[in-house]
């Protein structure tokens, strides 16, 4: 089989899906000074690029497999020709138009603005549907500088990516729209996903990855219960499906393993307590398939 080639995005996409693909088993490595990281898996072949050209590449057909942000998949116009695979969750963000907090929205969309930002795509359908006399400013990264409420501020709106809005509340600005939502996602290319052995190659990796993913929002609690305390434990615990359940030596009980989500541990220990159960352990999960 042809290897399957895949794009990693710097920055923070690189680290969220290099830990990502660690835990499912391939390791990689990446050299001073290049951009195609080795890897223990013979059928691979990584390469490093910018992730605002990650979908761009995919949709020609240069690469297999990508990891990009849904918002530069947009931003280049190629969400028809390239296909998503899965959504990985990682670095949630909102693509905001924001002005400063002293001003009036719906009077500045009145007035002749520009409007700073890397998004040139999105802005112009921004423009469009609100049918702004708008110009926009090309910025490179941090923007929030260029928007002020002075005489000599370059833009009077600002379309920026945000996940918790606290650098546009630091620097005085306050969103007034959403133009979409976005996270890091796995991508593929029609080419790949027309070719069998390179489409089950791809889903084979979306079932590892989501049961690397599924398995870090759960853990595993393992205890002992009486006889008597037995069925009162049974019915008051969640699990996935059943709990695994085995007699403990010289009859004297039960072992009762279940998966919950992480989030259910700080309530549900010491309902177990009360619920009679003993010698509760918990330790991780590296991966759930359901």
């Amino acid at each position: 089989m042809e290897k399957l080639k895949i794009l990693l995005a710097k920055g923070r996409i690189y680290e969220s899906v290099y830990e990502l693909l660690n835990d499912v088993g391939i390791s990689i490595h990446l050299p001073d000074r290049t951009y195609f990281p080795t890897t223990n898996q013979e059928d691979l072949a990584f390469q490093v690029v910018k992730p605002q050209i990650t979908s761009a590449l995919l949709a020609q057909n240069k690469a297999d497999v990508g990891f990009s942000g849904k918002d530069w998949v947009y931003e280049n116009g190629v969400q028809d020709q390239v296909e998503e695979i899965m959504d990985l969750g990682f670095d949630p963000v909102r693509i905001v138009a924001a002005i400063p907090e002293t001003k009036d929205y719906d009077a500045l969309l009145k007035e002749k603005v520009t409007i700073a930002t890397e998004y040139q795509a999105l802005t112009k359908k921004y423009i469009e549907s609100k049918k702004i006399d708008g110009t926009i400013f090309r910025t490179w990264g941090t923007s929030e500088g260029f928007v002020q409420d002075t005489d000599e501020a370059l833009a009077q709106i600002l379309i920026d990516n945000t996940s918790t809005g606290s650098s546009l509340r630091a620097n005085r600005l306050k969103i007034v729209d959403t133009l979409m939502e976005s996270s890091t996602r796995m991508y593929a290319s029609k080419a790949a996903m027309a070719d069998p052995e390179k489409k089950q190659k791809i889903m084979e990796l979306k079932m590892l990855f989501e049961a690397v993913l599924a398995a870090r929002s759960r853990v595993m609690l393992e205890m002992n219960v009486s006889k008597s305390n037995f069925d009162a434990l049974i019915k008051g615990i969640p699990s996935m499906k059943s709990p695994t359940v085995s007699p403990l030596f010289g009859d004297d009980g039960y072992a009762v393993k279940i998966a919950v989500k992480k989030s259910e541990v700080p309530t549900l220990l010491p309902k177990l307590r009360t619920l009679g159960a003993t010698d509760i352990l918990e330790y991780e999960l590296r991966k759930v398939i359901k």
